[in-house]
Protein backbone atom coordinates (compact mmCIF):
# COMPACT_ATOMS: atom_id res chain seq x y z
CA UNK A 1 0.00 0.00 0.00
CA UNK A 2 1.58 3.72 -0.88
CA UNK A 3 1.62 6.12 1.94
CA UNK A 4 0.01 8.55 -0.21
CA UNK A 5 -3.29 7.74 2.04
CA UNK A 6 -1.93 10.38 5.02
CA UNK A 7 -1.50 13.05 2.10
CA UNK A 8 -3.79 15.81 3.17
CA UNK A 9 -6.55 13.80 4.27
CA UNK A 10 -9.88 15.61 3.02
CA UNK A 11 -12.04 17.91 5.69
CA UNK A 12 -14.64 16.39 7.09
CA UNK A 13 -17.49 17.81 9.17
CA UNK A 14 -17.21 17.39 12.74
CA UNK A 15 -19.95 16.40 14.70
CA UNK A 16 -22.24 18.79 16.41
CA UNK A 17 -24.94 19.23 19.24
CA UNK A 18 -23.72 17.82 22.63
CA UNK A 19 -21.26 15.32 21.55
CA UNK A 20 -19.12 18.05 19.18
CA UNK A 21 -16.06 17.99 21.28
CA UNK A 22 -14.99 14.64 20.70
CA UNK A 23 -12.64 13.84 17.79
CA UNK A 24 -13.37 12.33 14.33
CA UNK A 25 -12.86 8.82 14.02
CA UNK A 26 -9.49 8.28 11.82
CA UNK A 27 -11.11 6.82 9.05
CA UNK A 28 -8.99 4.48 7.73
CA UNK A 29 -10.96 2.80 4.94
CA UNK A 30 -11.23 6.63 3.26
CA UNK A 31 -6.77 7.15 3.77
CA UNK A 32 -7.09 3.26 1.73
CA UNK A 33 -9.33 4.14 -0.69
CA UNK A 34 -7.51 7.45 -1.36
CA UNK A 35 -3.97 5.16 -1.66
CA UNK A 36 -6.36 3.10 -3.95
CA UNK A 37 -7.14 6.32 -6.27
CA UNK A 38 -3.80 7.77 -5.90
CA UNK A 39 -2.20 4.42 -7.47
CA UNK A 40 -4.74 4.30 -10.31
CA UNK A 41 -4.75 7.52 -10.73
CA UNK A 42 -3.49 9.06 -14.54
CA UNK A 43 -0.17 8.75 -15.24
CA UNK A 44 0.58 4.97 -16.55
CA UNK A 45 -0.55 4.51 -19.87
CA UNK A 46 -1.21 1.53 -22.14
CA UNK A 47 0.01 2.51 -25.42
CA UNK A 48 3.35 2.54 -26.71
CA UNK A 49 5.48 5.99 -27.17
CA UNK A 50 7.26 6.95 -29.48
CA UNK A 51 11.20 7.86 -28.65
CA UNK A 52 11.77 11.09 -26.96
CA UNK A 53 8.37 10.90 -26.05
CA UNK A 54 6.42 9.66 -22.67
CA UNK A 55 2.87 8.47 -23.08
CA UNK A 56 0.34 9.46 -19.91
CA UNK A 57 -2.80 10.53 -19.13
CA UNK A 58 -3.57 13.47 -17.66
CA UNK A 59 -6.32 14.48 -14.81
CA UNK A 60 -8.48 14.99 -17.09
CA UNK A 61 -8.45 11.57 -18.46
CA UNK A 62 -6.83 12.61 -21.90
CA UNK A 63 -4.19 10.27 -23.27
CA UNK A 64 -1.03 12.94 -24.45
CA UNK A 65 2.31 12.16 -25.76
CA UNK A 66 4.73 14.21 -24.25
CA UNK A 67 8.59 15.07 -25.08
CA UNK A 68 10.84 13.35 -22.30
CA UNK A 69 12.70 16.09 -19.57
CA UNK A 70 11.31 19.06 -21.79
CA UNK A 71 13.53 22.40 -20.87
CA UNK A 72 10.23 25.08 -22.12
CA UNK A 73 7.72 24.67 -20.57
CA UNK A 74 4.48 27.01 -19.22
CA UNK A 75 1.91 27.17 -16.63
CA UNK A 76 -1.91 27.91 -16.47
CA UNK A 77 -4.55 28.16 -13.99
CA UNK A 78 -4.74 28.82 -10.20
CA UNK A 79 -1.73 26.54 -8.36
CA UNK A 80 -0.30 25.42 -11.43
CA UNK A 81 3.23 27.48 -11.12
CA UNK A 82 3.27 26.43 -7.23
CA UNK A 83 3.11 22.73 -7.89
CA UNK A 84 6.36 23.32 -10.30
CA UNK A 85 8.38 24.62 -8.09
CA UNK A 86 8.00 22.18 -5.30
CA UNK A 87 9.35 19.57 -7.82
CA UNK A 88 12.39 22.27 -8.17
CA UNK A 89 11.59 22.54 -11.68
CA UNK A 90 11.21 26.45 -12.51
CA UNK A 91 14.15 26.78 -14.21
CA UNK A 92 12.24 25.28 -17.21
CA UNK A 93 9.88 27.96 -17.20
CA UNK A 94 9.41 29.93 -20.64
CA UNK A 95 7.02 32.39 -19.26
CA UNK A 96 4.25 33.16 -16.56
CA UNK A 97 1.23 34.44 -15.63
CA UNK A 98 0.49 37.97 -15.43
CA UNK A 99 -1.02 38.01 -12.45
CA UNK A 100 1.79 36.27 -10.68
CA UNK A 101 3.68 39.75 -11.40
CA UNK A 102 0.96 41.63 -10.71
CA UNK A 103 0.15 40.04 -6.96
CA UNK A 104 3.82 39.01 -6.36
CA UNK A 105 3.23 39.06 -2.38
CA UNK A 106 1.76 36.72 0.23
CA UNK A 107 2.72 33.30 -1.74
CA UNK A 108 6.08 31.71 -0.77
CA UNK A 109 6.48 29.93 -4.11
CA UNK A 110 6.87 33.15 -5.88
CA UNK A 111 8.41 35.05 -2.85
CA UNK A 112 11.60 32.48 -3.16
CA UNK A 113 11.87 32.72 -6.50
CA UNK A 114 12.17 36.75 -8.00
CA UNK A 115 13.44 35.41 -11.20
CA UNK A 116 10.18 34.41 -12.15
CA UNK A 117 9.17 38.19 -12.24
CA UNK A 118 11.67 38.49 -15.19
CA UNK A 119 10.39 36.35 -17.48
CA UNK A 120 7.74 36.97 -20.39
CA UNK A 121 3.64 37.46 -19.41
CA UNK A 122 1.94 34.83 -22.25
CA UNK A 123 -1.38 34.89 -20.60
CA UNK A 124 -3.44 37.38 -17.84
CA UNK A 125 -4.42 34.71 -15.71
CA UNK A 126 -5.98 34.95 -12.61
CA UNK A 127 -9.91 33.92 -11.56
CA UNK A 128 -11.80 34.98 -15.16
CA UNK A 129 -8.60 33.00 -17.34
CA UNK A 130 -10.38 29.49 -15.48
CA UNK A 131 -10.90 27.20 -18.49
CA UNK A 132 -10.33 30.21 -20.71
CA UNK A 133 -8.08 30.08 -23.74
CA UNK A 134 -4.77 31.81 -23.25
CA UNK A 135 -3.14 34.37 -25.09
CA UNK A 136 -2.17 32.17 -27.83
CA UNK A 137 -0.25 34.15 -29.62
CA UNK A 138 1.72 34.97 -26.54
CA UNK A 139 2.00 31.10 -25.27
CA UNK A 140 3.35 30.34 -29.39
CA UNK A 141 6.11 32.99 -28.83
CA UNK A 142 7.75 31.61 -25.68
CA UNK A 143 8.30 28.41 -27.55
CA UNK A 144 7.01 25.83 -25.11
CA UNK A 145 7.41 22.01 -25.30
CA UNK A 146 4.80 21.17 -22.66
CA UNK A 147 1.69 23.05 -21.10
CA UNK A 148 0.86 22.15 -17.68
CA UNK A 149 -2.96 23.59 -16.89
CA UNK A 150 -5.33 23.23 -13.76
CA UNK A 151 -8.83 23.90 -13.92
CA UNK A 152 -8.83 22.88 -17.52
CA UNK A 153 -11.93 21.17 -18.94
CA UNK A 154 -10.92 18.16 -21.80
CA UNK A 155 -12.47 20.12 -24.22
CA UNK A 156 -10.64 23.56 -24.14
CA UNK A 157 -7.34 21.40 -23.25
CA UNK A 158 -7.76 19.90 -26.55
CA UNK A 159 -8.33 22.77 -28.93
CA UNK A 160 -5.34 24.08 -27.21
CA UNK A 161 -3.81 21.61 -27.98
CA UNK A 162 -4.41 21.36 -31.79
CA UNK A 163 -4.08 25.16 -32.63
CA UNK A 164 -0.72 25.35 -30.99
CA UNK A 165 0.64 21.78 -31.48
CA UNK A 166 1.55 22.09 -28.50
CA UNK A 167 0.90 18.92 -25.55
CA UNK A 168 -1.13 20.05 -22.84
CA UNK A 169 -1.01 18.16 -19.53
CA UNK A 170 -4.11 19.14 -17.34
CA UNK A 171 -3.21 18.75 -13.55
CA UNK A 172 -5.91 19.02 -10.59
CA UNK A 173 -6.08 19.75 -7.04
CA UNK A 174 -9.99 19.37 -6.93
CA UNK A 175 -12.79 22.35 -6.52
CA UNK A 176 -11.45 25.42 -6.32
CA UNK A 177 -10.93 26.90 -3.06
CA UNK A 178 -10.45 23.40 -1.63
CA UNK A 179 -8.38 20.29 -2.67
CA UNK A 180 -8.63 16.14 -3.57
CA UNK A 181 -5.56 14.34 -1.98
CA UNK A 182 -5.45 11.95 -4.68
CA UNK A 183 -5.60 14.22 -7.10
CA UNK A 184 -2.84 16.30 -5.74
CA UNK A 185 -1.01 13.40 -5.54
CA UNK A 186 -1.15 12.71 -8.87
CA UNK A 187 -0.67 15.46 -10.24
CA UNK A 188 2.53 16.00 -8.63
CA UNK A 189 3.45 12.41 -9.89
CA UNK A 190 2.80 12.57 -13.56
CA UNK A 191 4.43 16.20 -14.10
CA UNK A 192 7.15 15.04 -12.24
CA UNK A 193 7.53 12.06 -14.49
CA UNK A 194 7.34 14.10 -17.34
CA UNK A 195 10.01 16.57 -16.11
CA UNK A 196 12.52 13.86 -15.09
CA UNK A 197 11.56 14.75 -11.08
CA UNK A 198 10.07 11.66 -9.98
CA UNK A 199 12.19 11.48 -7.14
CA UNK A 200 11.28 14.72 -6.06
CA UNK A 201 7.93 14.54 -6.36
CA UNK A 202 7.88 11.75 -3.87
CA UNK A 203 10.00 13.77 -1.74
CA UNK A 204 7.28 16.23 -1.59
CA UNK A 205 4.73 13.78 -0.97
CA UNK A 206 6.46 12.03 1.88
CA UNK A 207 7.54 15.44 3.45
CA UNK A 208 3.73 16.38 3.22
CA UNK A 209 2.81 13.15 4.98
CA UNK A 210 5.49 13.32 7.46
CA UNK A 211 4.23 16.99 8.99
CA UNK A 212 0.64 15.62 8.84
CA UNK A 213 1.40 12.57 10.75
CA UNK A 214 3.28 14.94 13.06
CA UNK A 215 0.64 17.25 13.78
CA UNK A 216 -1.45 14.44 14.33
CA UNK A 217 0.69 12.87 17.26
CA UNK A 218 1.20 16.16 18.98
CA UNK A 219 -2.18 16.77 18.95
CA UNK A 220 -3.81 13.41 20.07
CA UNK A 221 -1.50 12.91 23.43
CA UNK A 222 -1.91 16.94 24.46
CA UNK A 223 -5.29 16.33 26.39
CA UNK A 224 -8.70 18.37 26.07
CA UNK A 225 -8.25 21.09 23.16
CA UNK A 226 -11.02 24.33 23.37
CA UNK A 227 -13.69 25.17 20.86
CA UNK A 228 -12.45 27.03 17.92
CA UNK A 229 -13.44 29.20 15.17
CA UNK A 230 -11.66 31.02 12.48
CA UNK A 231 -12.86 34.21 10.62
CA UNK A 232 -12.21 36.31 7.62
CA UNK A 233 -11.65 34.08 5.36
CA UNK A 234 -11.64 35.38 1.74
CA UNK A 235 -13.90 34.24 -1.29
CA UNK A 236 -14.00 36.15 -4.11
CA UNK A 237 -11.90 38.97 -2.29
CA UNK A 238 -11.62 39.84 1.28
CA UNK A 239 -14.27 39.33 3.77
CA UNK A 240 -15.12 40.01 7.35
CA UNK A 241 -15.31 37.95 10.45
CA UNK A 242 -18.27 36.44 9.49
CA UNK A 243 -16.67 34.54 6.57
CA UNK A 244 -15.44 30.85 7.55
CA UNK A 245 -15.23 26.84 6.21
CA UNK A 246 -16.63 24.34 8.33
CA UNK A 247 -13.90 21.83 6.95
CA UNK A 248 -11.28 24.22 7.67
CA UNK A 249 -7.98 22.36 6.80
CA UNK A 250 -5.54 22.93 10.09
CA UNK A 251 -8.67 22.56 12.88
CA UNK A 252 -9.28 18.76 10.90
CA UNK A 253 -5.84 18.11 10.72
CA UNK A 254 -5.51 18.98 14.51
CA UNK A 255 -8.45 17.19 15.31
CA UNK A 256 -10.41 20.55 16.67
CA UNK A 257 -13.55 21.15 17.78
CA UNK A 258 -14.56 24.21 14.67
CA UNK A 259 -17.73 25.54 15.58
CA UNK A 260 -18.79 26.34 12.37
CA UNK A 261 -19.25 22.53 11.70
CA UNK A 262 -22.73 23.53 13.32
CA UNK A 263 -23.91 25.42 10.74
CA UNK A 264 -24.95 21.96 9.01
CA UNK A 265 -22.69 22.54 5.20
CA UNK A 266 -19.14 21.41 4.58
CA UNK A 267 -16.51 24.18 3.09
CA UNK A 268 -16.83 27.42 3.26
CA UNK A 269 -19.98 29.31 5.16
CA UNK A 270 -21.11 32.83 6.17
CA UNK A 271 -22.06 32.63 10.19
CA UNK A 272 -23.97 35.40 11.39
CA UNK A 273 -22.80 37.27 14.45
CA UNK A 274 -25.25 36.22 16.73
CA UNK A 275 -24.41 32.77 16.19
CA UNK A 276 -21.31 33.06 16.79
CA UNK A 277 -22.14 35.05 19.90
CA UNK A 278 -24.24 32.04 21.11
CA UNK A 279 -21.52 29.42 20.09
CA UNK A 280 -19.04 32.09 21.89
CA UNK A 281 -15.62 29.90 21.12
CA UNK A 282 -13.20 29.73 23.17
CA UNK A 283 -10.37 30.87 20.43
CA UNK A 284 -10.64 32.95 17.56
CA UNK A 285 -8.61 33.03 14.14
CA UNK A 286 -8.13 35.47 12.07
CA UNK A 287 -7.38 35.04 8.68
CA UNK A 288 -5.08 37.98 7.85
CA UNK A 289 -6.64 38.36 4.53
CA UNK A 290 -9.59 39.44 5.75
CA UNK A 291 -7.69 41.25 8.69
CA UNK A 292 -8.54 45.10 7.46
CA UNK A 293 -12.35 44.08 7.18
CA UNK A 294 -12.20 42.59 10.99
CA UNK A 295 -10.20 45.68 12.58
CA UNK A 296 -12.43 48.17 11.06
CA UNK A 297 -15.16 46.22 12.09
CA UNK A 298 -13.87 46.01 15.44
CA UNK A 299 -13.61 49.71 15.68
CA UNK A 300 -17.17 50.05 14.37
CA UNK A 301 -18.96 47.65 16.58
CA UNK A 302 -16.92 47.21 19.77
CA UNK A 303 -19.83 46.16 21.95
CA UNK A 304 -19.98 43.00 19.74
CA UNK A 305 -16.41 41.80 19.69
CA UNK A 306 -16.16 42.46 23.93
CA UNK A 307 -18.48 40.02 23.94
CA UNK A 308 -17.02 37.42 22.07
CA UNK A 309 -15.16 35.40 25.20
CA UNK A 310 -11.69 35.01 22.93
CA UNK A 311 -11.93 38.59 22.56
CA UNK A 312 -12.53 39.56 26.43
CA UNK A 313 -9.42 36.78 27.37
CA UNK A 314 -6.94 37.30 24.56
CA UNK A 315 -7.60 33.97 22.88
CA UNK A 316 -7.47 36.05 19.27
CA UNK A 317 -4.61 35.08 17.31
CA UNK A 318 -3.56 35.74 13.43
CA UNK A 319 -2.73 33.31 10.85
CA UNK A 320 -1.62 33.81 7.45
CA UNK A 321 -4.08 33.05 4.22
CA UNK A 322 -3.51 29.18 2.27
CA UNK A 323 -6.18 30.16 -0.33
CA UNK A 324 -4.16 32.88 -3.08
CA UNK A 325 -4.93 31.22 -6.46
CA UNK A 326 -5.69 27.92 -5.56
CA UNK A 327 -4.43 26.55 -1.87
CA UNK A 328 -0.88 26.82 -0.80
CA UNK A 329 -0.41 23.63 1.14
CA UNK A 330 2.68 25.08 2.73
CA UNK A 331 1.07 27.85 4.07
CA UNK A 332 -1.56 25.90 5.30
CA UNK A 333 1.08 23.62 7.15
CA UNK A 334 2.24 26.46 9.06
CA UNK A 335 -1.00 27.52 9.84
CA UNK A 336 -1.33 24.20 11.59
CA UNK A 337 1.80 23.98 13.54
CA UNK A 338 0.73 27.92 15.08
CA UNK A 339 -2.75 26.61 15.96
CA UNK A 340 -1.54 23.70 17.73
CA UNK A 341 1.08 25.82 19.87
CA UNK A 342 -2.05 27.87 21.16
CA UNK A 343 -4.56 24.82 21.26
CA UNK A 344 -2.30 22.52 22.85
CA UNK A 345 0.77 23.95 24.42
CA UNK A 346 2.17 20.95 25.95
CA UNK A 347 1.85 18.98 22.87
CA UNK A 348 3.79 21.65 20.58
CA UNK A 349 6.34 22.84 23.52
CA UNK A 350 9.35 22.56 21.34
CA UNK A 351 7.75 24.31 18.46
CA UNK A 352 8.80 27.77 17.74
CA UNK A 353 5.76 28.66 14.29
CA UNK A 354 8.11 31.05 12.83
CA UNK A 355 11.38 28.65 12.23
CA UNK A 356 8.83 25.65 11.70
CA UNK A 357 7.40 27.73 8.73
CA UNK A 358 10.61 28.34 7.49
CA UNK A 359 11.29 24.59 7.60
CA UNK A 360 8.75 24.09 5.23
CA UNK A 361 9.38 26.82 2.94
CA UNK A 362 12.92 25.92 2.87
CA UNK A 363 11.80 22.36 1.99
CA UNK A 364 8.73 23.09 -0.88
CA UNK A 365 10.08 26.22 -2.14
CA UNK A 366 13.78 26.32 -1.31
CA UNK A 367 13.93 29.45 0.38
CA UNK A 368 13.20 30.74 4.12
CA UNK A 369 10.77 33.14 3.48
CA UNK A 370 8.46 33.45 6.31
CA UNK A 371 9.71 37.09 7.18
CA UNK A 372 8.25 38.32 3.86
CA UNK A 373 4.92 36.91 4.50
CA UNK A 374 5.26 38.43 8.40
CA UNK A 375 5.88 41.94 6.65
CA UNK A 376 2.16 41.58 4.46
CA UNK A 377 -0.12 39.92 7.64
CA UNK A 378 1.78 40.15 10.88
CA UNK A 379 3.03 37.72 13.05
CA UNK A 380 1.91 34.02 13.03
CA UNK A 381 -0.32 32.90 15.38
CA UNK A 382 0.17 36.45 17.31
CA UNK A 383 -2.28 39.02 18.53
CA UNK A 384 -3.68 40.89 15.70
CA UNK A 385 -2.05 44.46 15.77
CA UNK A 386 -5.48 46.19 15.66
CA UNK A 387 -6.45 44.88 19.21
CA UNK A 388 -3.10 46.15 20.65
CA UNK A 389 -0.59 45.72 22.84
CA UNK A 390 -1.51 42.91 25.58
CA UNK A 391 -1.89 44.01 28.50
CA UNK A 392 -0.38 42.21 31.53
Amino acid sequence: MNAVHEVLVSPRQAPTGPARRARPPAWPWLWALLALAALLWPGTTAWAAPAGRIAVIDLAGRQVLAPKSPTRIVCLGPGCLRLIVYLQAQDKLAGIEGLEKRFPRGRPYYLAHPELGRLPVITPGGVAGINQKPDMEKVLKVRPQVIFATYLERRVADEIQSVLGVPVVVLAYGELGSFEPAKVAASLRLAGRILDRRQRAEQVLAFLESNLADLRQRASGAGPSPSVFVGGLGFKGAQGLGSTNAGYLPFTWLGLDNVAASLGRRGRAMMAKERLLALDPEVIFIDGGGLALVAADHAARPGFYRALSAFKCGRVHLLHPYNWYATNLGIALADAYAIGKVTHPAGFSDVEPALKTDEIYSFLVGQPVHRHMVEQYGELGGRPTFLGEKKP
